[in-house]
């Protein structure tokens, strides 16, 4: 592996990529710990850095561009994590994903801000087989150090794209769907896939620009009568509803 030295404007760089504007400005995001880590080694990404406490070893570190041993104390000037960890990789970021011809269902997520509900839903459309998710530019960072930890590996096995949605959601030329308060029940609404989802906002739902795009509303309902005091989901447990419920209808018959 070629050589790396840890000189201190390279710990600097490394901990300003924990902020979304030095992410993009070196094109580079950062991922802590062993099983995070193995699931990059393994995955298409290009890992351009492993820096680790020496104890620590992996069967793939020749998978990244360059590694180097390094001391507690630098782990922690580098680390996001309140313990740091003792392996931190730096991944180059992927181009925006491409999806040109969809084959299946297709993950739309508008202004949808909190970290930790991104990253689950990253998580869940790899578990669904999901391959896609489109962000509206207003979508939290998906390389933000909060939602890739939370994703657990598989922001390398899902195509993100950030595009302005209500401009390429009518170019894919499937059905497009959304999620509302009000709508037919997506366990007796038929949808056809391929088709497109939209997931809004935590607070404010879908914006009424990509709104004027839906073809169908989809409404989970509450099974538990009048008597619950929840008024909606989590969009990410909205989210893992959706993809259990449209894409586990043929294996239902």
């Amino acid at each position: 592996m070629p050589p790396l030295t840890l000189t201190h404007q390279h710990i600097k760089l490394v901990a300003s990529l924990q902020q979304r504007k030095f992410r993009q400005q070196h094109g580079l995001f950062v991922a802590e710990g062993p099983r995070l880590v193995d699931e990059l080694l393994r995955s298409r990404l290009r890992v351009e850095e492993l820096l680790h406490l020496s104890a620590w070893r992996h069967p793939l570190m020749g998978h990244a561009q360059r590694c180097m041993a390094i001391g507690e104390r630098d782990m922690q000037r580098m680390s996001g994590l309140s313990t740091p960890t003792e392996v931190l990789a730096v991944v180059g970021l992927p181009p925006n994903a491409t999806v040109a011809r969809p084959s299946g269902l297709v993950l739309a997520l508008d202004t949808v801000q909190d970290p930790g509900n991104l990253g689950t839903i990253i998580r869940l459309a790899s578990w669904f087989g999901v391959e896609h998710i489109i962000c509206s530019p207003t979508t939290a960072d998906a390389y933000a150090p909060k939602v890739v930890q939370s994703s657990m590996g598989a922001i390398a096995r899902v195509g993100i794209s950030y595009q302005p949605l209500a401009e390429v959601l009518p170019t894919l030329g499937v059905p497009i769907y959304g999620t509302f308060m009000q709508g037919e029940s997506i366990y007796t609404v038929p949808v056809r896939l391929p088709a497109v989802v939209v997931m809004g906002n935590e607070g404010n739902g879908i914006g009424p620009d990509v709104e004027r795009m839906v073809q169908g509303r989809l409404h989970i309902p509450s099974l538990s009568g009048q008597n619950s005091s929840v008024e909606s989901l989590n969009v990410a447990m909205a989210t893992a509803i959706v993809c259990s419920e449209l894409l586990g209808r043929p294996l239902r018959g």
